[in-house]
């Protein structure tokens, strides 16, 4: 991951305009802090902080190719980069060993439809000067952050990682779609294209009406189920193998819940396959690392897992007030005032900077899964197995406004790389195509007792466990409140000492769009009005809120879901 800036059109003076770009790439350099770049050419300029991971020595950016007419800066990394430098139609003069440089002769040989050859996770901004015309892209899922401005004043367009580099100079300002790459033309508005290039199947079914609500109780052949724990496990397996791309030490995020546990095993796994095939131990071992309030769930879980897995395990605690202090720099970094995502990403922010200062820059982390089995406690709440399926397409679709934001940028604030396997294109093609039914909890014709029951199955193999058994069966708990209950409960009660009755009365008024229903919220809206006062700033934040028409507390905590008090009440009995 790395951070780039990129405006195409401007009306200024050029070297004076080169300070300016070289002064907003600054504020996203905590994602790229080995190096800096900056390419221009006429009234276009494209900017990149380096964060160094895959061709360490060589792949500073932004790239460029033969005669530099054509200018790319990348964050992110491209998985497949040497099968794509295999297939190229004409042999190329790689100038680095970047992985991403790769996309220089596929724009040259396929033109602007190249993204999804890409697999991967990127947002790249490509200015070719012969023809005049400048190329964005952002992965399938929205992985990595990439945001696009517009400024009136010059029909300029404007490009970068994160929104801090464009809000005081532009008018307009989106959080670029997934899936989707834009192409123009500097200074002319009317040939802006957006253009979506990733649409897989599963996409079609909320309008098409998929699954029928007359197959709620179609059950699967013992053949058929195997085939379908067989490519869960494989998949799964491939996504996490091709992840462990990396020329710096890595590590793993370790919460003690499924998804983190999982992902570390398999971790595990491969690393031991591919000592085995080359004959030789690694240098360095698997880092993992958990956070939590002292005493807290995710703690005691994480060094269970760690110990059964064998990782050199590193546990932090934080306090409270450690907590707090942190929650304007949190929202600083995130650009949102998403109550479930400031919560989630304040511990994350902490632990980030305890794994930077060890040394490693990349690690590897369970989110996705969530969305793609219909994990959170609130789907036990849903109605049917179809409107669960459409549920997840639809959390899905914003991860990048939820848990792929808070992944990306919280680690990112201290320059370091979180990879998230479960978002595995192949993946989610093989997890989509589950019958919705099995990720039904406690509803005919499974019943199944847990949540993610069908991910949990695939990986249960008693004859070479990939996890203890408590850990693979362990109820799903948010990370806000897997770092210790009393965080949110304290979250809430600042919230009270420093958002007055009357300030909630005047809420609607000061703020008519996204009205704060909660003093918590609140808070959270007005440190993000502090860094980001433009209107501009908020069409891009997307507040995270359980279905109230399933009958679910608004509160997004998952200890708020009648699920989780209900398997509280049955271990106090």
């Amino acid at each position: 991951m790395c951070g780039i800036f990129a405006v195409f059109g401007f009306s200024d003076d050029a070297l004076q305009f080169r300070k300016r770009a070289v002064a907003l790439s600054k504020k996203v350099r905590h994602r790229g802090p080995d190096w800096s770049g900056v390419m221009a050419s006429g009234n276009n300029i494209l900017c990149h902080e380096r964060l160094a991971i895959v061709g360490v020595g060589s792949g500073a950016q932004p790239l460029s190719n033969a005669d530099d007419s054509i200018i790319l800066s990348v964050n992110g990394e491209i998985y497949n980069h040497v099968q794509l430098k295999k297939d190229l139609k004409t042999p190329y003069p790689f100038k680095t060993e970047s992985d991403c440089e790769v996309i220089i002769p596929l724009y040259e040989q396929h033109g602007e439809n190249i993204a999804l050859k890409l697999d991967g996770m990127f947002a790249f901004v490509l200015y070719d000067q012969k023809n005049d015309v400048y190329l964005a892209a952002r992965d399938h899922i929205g992985i990595t952050t990439l945001y696009q401005g517009w400024r009136k004043s010059d029909n300029s367009v404007w490009f970068a990682s994160e929104m801090k580099a464009l809000h005081e100079d532009c008018d307009r300002i989106i959080a670029f779609p997934p899936g989707h790459y834009y192409v123009g033309k500097p200074g002319d508005p009317s040939s802006g294209r957006m253009v979506q290039y990733y649409n897989p199947q599963f996409y079609s079914h909320p309008s098409v009406g998929y699954p029928s609500l007359d197959d709620e109780l179609k059950v699967q052949t013992p053949e058929e189920e195997e085939k379908m724990y067989t490519a869960l496990r494989t998949t799964l397996e491939q996504a996490v193998k091709k992840r462990l791309m990396s020329e710096v030490p890595y590590g793993v995020l370790l919460s003690g819940g499924l998804d983190s546990s999982l992902i570390a095993s398999i971790t595990m796994r491969m690393r031991d396959h591919l000592e085995s095939l080359s004959g030789e131990a690694s240098a360095s071992p698997v880092h993992s690392f958990s956070i939590g309030l002292e005493g807290s769930p995710d703690l005691k879980a994480g060094a269970r897992a760690a110990d059964f897995l064998k990782t050199e395990h590193h546990e932090f605690t934080f306090t409270i007030d450690e907590g707090l202090d942190a929650i304007a720099d949190v929202i600083y970094h995130l650009e949102t005032y998403d109550v479930t995502t400031v919560r989630a990403s304040t511990p994350m922010y902490l632990l980030s900077r305890k794994i930077k200062a060890l040394g490693v820059k990349m690690v590897l982390s369970g989110e996705g899964s969530d969305e793609i089995f219909g994990g959170y406690l609130y789907f036990h709440d849903a109605p049917s197995a179809q409107s669960l399926h459409h549920e997840c397409i639809a959390r899905i679709q914003n991860l990048h406004t939820s848990d792929c934001l808070r992944a990306n940028k919280a680690t990112m604030a201290w320059g370091l790389e979180a990879r998230v396997p479960f978002l595995d294109k192949a993946f989610l093609d093989v997890a989509m195509a589950v019958p919705a039914n099995h990720k039904t909890t406690r509803k005919a014709p499974y019943a199944h007792h847990m949540e993610k029951y069908v991910i949990r199955k695939a990986f249960d193999t008693p004859e070479n466990p990939y996890l203890p058994h408590e850990i693979l069966w362990r109820q799903k708990e948010q990370f806000s409140d897997g770092v210790g209950y009393s965080w949110i409960d304290s979250l809430k009660d600042h919230a009270e000492e420093v958002v007055s009755d009357e300030d909630m009365k005047g809420a609607a008024s000061r703020y008519p769009k996204d009205t704060p229903t909660t003093k918590e919220a609140y808070w959270y809206r007005t440190v993000f009005e502090k860094y980001f006062p433009e209107p501009a700033c908020l069409e891009s934040v997307v507040r995270w809120i359980p279905r109230k028409d399933w009958g679910c507390a608004e509160d997004p905590s998952g200890r708020a879901q009648k699920a989780h008090l209900a398997a509280y009440e049955k271990v106090q009995q």
